[in-house]
């Protein structure tokens, strides 16, 4: 028989998760761009929306010791990986800095604050959230598709929330297909300010797969466009150092190499 789930080492064995083998979300390098999101040195509360099993969490307290991470998921499927995942005895150094919280993303005022998402309550909020069109991957696999496949006004929702809980000056980042660019944007106005942009690229020949935007609550800085995040070079599937050092959590998106 197939096993059910996997244990899967990340950051070089810093960290373990524990993920679904066949069902549900399963995560890569995606959650490591996320994580590298946050500034290096990070001290203070995290949000990861939308956690999974905990992958972006995770790597944010690999690297950046003086963290503190609330995974918050609203599938009790993946919540359970996530309960696995801070259970796993090579994650026991962690426990000490990261919690749980059962909660939907889009709830508002009194039922969101009743769930355990406070007003001003983190300093930073990290999210993954479902950024494929129905018509994108279909799947019959309801939780593949409750982490995968976007709904109307998804954006909107997040960011309300995202707004909601962290404090003035406080950041955010979140990754994302290109093509949600101009709909992340609309969301971000008013609520987030400073937005940075960086597109990542699979190989330099090639059109950006995924953006990474990162912003600042409050904050009546312009946008910027900045360099770019290119993962291979050639035919190979070897990550660039940059795009492997990411990967395995020996820099931040914002380090230099």
């Amino acid at each position: 028989m197939a096993e059910s789930e996997t244990t899967d080492i990340f950051h070089r064995g810093r960290f373990y998760l524990v993920q679904p083998a066949r069902q549900g979300h399963r995560a890569g390098i995606d959650a490591m761009i996320l994580a590298s999101s946050v500034p290096h040195g990070f001290a203070g509360k995290l949000a990861d929306l939308g956690s999974g099993a905990g992958a972006a969490g995770l790597a944010v307290l690999s690297r950046c010791p003086q963290a503190y991470v609330t995974l918050v998921e609203h599938s009790p499927f993946m919540f359970s990986f996530a309960e696995k995942t801070l259970s796993h005895p090579a994650n026991a150094g962690f426990r000490t800095r990261a919690d749980l919280l059962a909660a939907d993303v889009t709830l508002t005022g009194k039922a969101r604050l009743a769930a355990g998402l406070a007003d001003n309550s983190f300093d930073f909020v990290i999210m993954n959230p479902p950024f494929n069109d129905r018509a994108d991957r279909a799947t019959p696999d309801s939780e593949k598709a409750k982490a995968h496949v976007m709904h109307e006004g998804l954006f909107d929702a997040w960011l309300r929330t995202a707004a909601a809980i962290v404090r003035p000056q406080g950041g955010l980042g979140l990754i994302a297909r290109p093509s949600s660019v101009a709909e992340i944007l609309a969301a971000l106005a008013g609520r987030f300010g400073g937005v940075r942009i960086v597109p990542v690229y699979p190989r330099r020949s090639l059109a950006a797969i995924r953006i990474v935007v990162v912003a600042v609550r409050a904050s009546r800085a312009g946008l910027q466009m900045m360099p770019p995040l290119v993962l291979h070079e050639g035919e190979g599937n070897a990550f660039l150092p940059r795009a492997d050092r990411i990967n395995n959590g020996r820099l931040g998106l914002w380090d230099e190499v």
